[in-house]
């Protein structure tokens, strides 16, 4: 069967092309009868849009390049699950790139996905530091907005939840509950959430115990790790394991068990990201709840703002508010499980 094309279109609904044409791109304002006219005339036919030929004539593509760190977090799907969703409903479509932790292997996905001529860059970098000469570039040539981690003040447009708010709840909810003698299990480097988190917790939990900030342990995010610094940080006694993320948390919950620590009696556990993983534990884990669709959502309004090579003072920085989700693993003496913002 030949395609539909534009002029097929325009001899069914008695239009010029021009005009079928305007009212299938929304560029311009066309008489409601005229447009409904033409778009009956479009599904009758079963019209198609050509997005290869819409891009050659506007030089938009229409697509977002999305580089990962690590697609086996099960955080990111979460997370591009609504990226796509925020995406698609501005006509946006999504390619997806994952570059492994490897800052070298993030530098060739980004390039690569500007070769295939992106209109706009969406980032989670893998480090701080070793990510921001790629990420400067690539910001100076299209619209790029970071998402969860930063690569220091005025490189790109950048939306994250607040790390330090989100560990205030943790250490506080924690405090509320009797628990004086905190420790903490976290991801080395400088992938900013990880430095953040890490900071937050050495500030706060000095409240608690002078001598917590010393009791921490320091590897990446991964259930593996938690198991291996439980076993480091267990002869010291803590009452409560506060993980950095909710991978971590799991991994320290089984190395609990198999030690015959009594969670949350005991020592209770928490910790970050509220992945789904974290209701399924057991006992199910308390842990902070990052605001995905508003994350999602908000990443997509700066690209929709963010012009390329802008200056640097006009960056901007988003902070989201996170939620405690309280359940099994820290509850107190007196305490249920349930929900706590």
């Amino acid at each position: 069967m030949a395609e539909v094309t534009l002029k097929d279109v325009a001899l069914a609904s008695g239009c010029s092309i021009a005009t079928v044409s305007r009212v299938l791109a929304g560029t311009r304002p066309v008489g409601a009868e005229t447009a409904r006219t033409v778009r009956a005339a479009a599904e009758a036919l079963g019209y198609r849009p050509n997005h290869v030929a819409r891009a050659l004539r506007s030089r938009s593509t229409g697509t977002v390049g999305l580089v990962l760190p690590q697609i086996t977090n099960p955080f990111f799907p979460s997370l591009v699950r609504e990226l796509e969703h925020a995406l698609h409903a501005a006509d946006r479509a999504v390619l997806l790139a994952d570059c492994d932790d490897d800052p070298v292997t993030e530098a060739a996905r980004i390039n690569a996905l500007l070769a295939r001529r992106v209109d706009a860059l969406l980032l989670i970098p893998v480090d701080e530091r070793r990510s921001r000469e790629a990420v400067a570039t690539a910001a100076a040539r299209v619209p790029l907005v970071l998402l969860d981690r930063g690569c220091g003040p005025g490189v790109a447009d950048s939306v994250a939840v607040d790390n330090v708010a989100g560990m205030a709840l943790v250490l506080d909810h924690l405090a509320a509950t009797g628990r004086r003698r905190p420790c903490f299990i976290g991801a080395a480097g400088t992938a900013s959430a990880a430095a953040e988190r890490r900071a937050a917790y050495e500030a706060g939990a000095a409240a608690l115990d002078p001598g917590a900030p010393g009791r921490v342990a320091l590897g990446d995010f991964s259930v593996e790790w938690g198991r291996a610094a439980v076993d480091r940080l267990w002869p010291s006694r803590p009452d409560a394991v506060v993980c950095a993320n909710d991978l971590i948390a799991a991994g320290a919950l089984q190395q609990l068990r198999q030690l015959g620590a009594d969670v949350p009696g005991e020592v209770a556990v928490t910790g970050f990201d509220d992945i789904p993983l974290a209701g399924l534990a057991d006992p199910a884990l308390t842990t902070v709840r990052q605001p995905l669709a508003e994350l999602a959502a908000e990443a997509a309004r700066l690209l929709a703002r963010n012009p390329a090579a802008g200056p640097p003072a006009a960056r901007r920085a988003v902070r989201l508010a996170p939620e405690l989700v309280v359940r099994a693993s820290s509850a107190g003496p007196g305490t249920g499980a349930g929900e706590a913002s």
